[in-house]
């Protein structure tokens, strides 16, 4: 049983990372049309309408601050965005609060007021400790200000953080995951996420990739760095739980999970993404847009797509089968069991001492297609 969910995009950033196509803006891209102010007022007025909206709202029992840079509304900002929360759909005992944070605007100061608010998890990019990988991806911070910003958030009482990794970045090498491995762990954290670059069209990195200024991504690299980084975090006592995602026992992220098992959420602020029942929608994208069509009266809801029973199948197996919990083996039709065998015949699938079909450890950089080679064989 999933839990339910809210989610809040934070569409600004100070300045735009070479890799990212997030819905994000800048002050420059925005001029005068929009900002945080306009924003938090229509974010608000969007909480209750989407509350309005429901025949059985619940109140939620995850709850994620994403971006874009959440850390840019400042403390105060990040304590009204839950206050609108709180105030609207309403927030379980136990709930898990997360806010993203750059740690080059975090302070201890900040993690302290976010305690106070009702945080109670944060998620820092850290992407690389190294510089030279961290100005070909971009990034503003300096090297060591996420390890520091993680300890100052343990300190403020914050018993759950995250880092977030990139690897694969052009120019890149072994001692550069090394060098970030090492800082990972001597930030103390419970969670990491560690993520494949992923050449984006359209990104300023595409351009310079096409042009031949940066090698292109190399699969291979990919597949060792994924088994450096995921041999360091487990014999530092931390386990996969999701092919991307290693957590300390009880460090799981509950709201992401919620994505994962096909669970329900209500995504707010620009080009958010929702999934309440059979529906799935997001919002208008660009933030002058989305205030203006909230000042008008009306959901700021972009499209919406009805989704049918074999909608749900399809998305339960390709997000369980990245879990290392699975997906219960009564739920694939008899079609889809010669191939489930092959796959467990080559190591790449087993099954649980519950009955679910899951990746091995061997099976996990080929989820992908593993996924692809059942839902095939469903459709004959």
């Amino acid at each position: 049983m999933s839990v339910f969910g809210v989610y809040i995009h934070v569409p600004f950033c100070s300045t735009r990372c070479g890799y990212c196509d997030f819905n994000t803006y800048t002050a420059g891209e925005l001029g005068s049309t929009a900002g945080p102010d306009t924003y938090m007022d229509a974010l608000e007025v969007e909480l209750e309408m989407a509350v309005a909206s429901l025949d059985d709202p619940q109140q939620a029992e995850t709850i994620f601050i994403g971006g874009g840079t959440p850390s840019l509304l400042g403390a105060d900002g990040l304590a009204r965005v839950l206050r609108a929360v709180r105030n609207t759909f309403g927030i379980a005992e136990g709930a898990e609060v997360t806010t993203e944070s750059n740690p080059e605007s975090t302070s201890p100061e900040f993690f302290e007021h976010l305690r106070k608010a009702g945080y109670n998890r944060i998620s820092l990019g850290m992407q690389s400790a190294s510089s030279s990988v961290l100005k070909v991806l971009d990034r503003s911070h300096t090297p060591g200000r996420p390890v520091a910003a993680a300890k100052e958030a343990r300190q403020a009482g914050f018993d759950h953080v995250n880092l977030d990794m990139i690897y694969g970045t052009p120019t890149e090498t072994d001692d550069d995951v090394r060098k970030t491995l090492d800082a990972v762990l001597e930030a103390n954290v419970d969670h990491v996420s560690a993520y494949s670059l992923i050449v984006e069209d359209g990104t300023a990195m595409a351009r310079k990739v096409r042009k031949g200024e940066l090698p292109a991504p190399d699969e291979d690299v990919y597949a060792d760095r994924f088994e450096l980084i995921d041999a360091r975090l487990r014999s530092a006592g931390f386990d996969w739980y999701e092919v991307s995602n290693w957590a300390k026992p009880g460090g799981e992220c509950k709201h992401n999970m919620g994505y994962w098992v096909d669970g329900d959420w209500w995504g707010a602020g620009p080009g958010a993404h929702s999934h309440i029942g059979d529906r799935r929608f997001y919002n208008t994208k660009h933030p002058a847009r989305y205030a203006a069509q909230i000042a008008a009266g009306e959901l700021p809801i972009k499209e919406t797509e009805l989704l049918t029973a074999q909608d749900h199948h399809t998305e339960r197996v390709m997000l369980g089968l990245r879990l290392k919990q699975g997906v219960p083996l009564v739920l694939f039709a008899p079609s889809a069991r010669p191939v489930i065998d092959r796959h467990i015949a080559g190591g790449l699938l087993h099954i649980t001492e519950t009955g679910n079909v899951a990746v091995t450890d061997a099976g996990r950089l080929l989820a992908d297609g593993i996924v692809a080679d059942i839902l095939l064989s469903e459709e004959d």
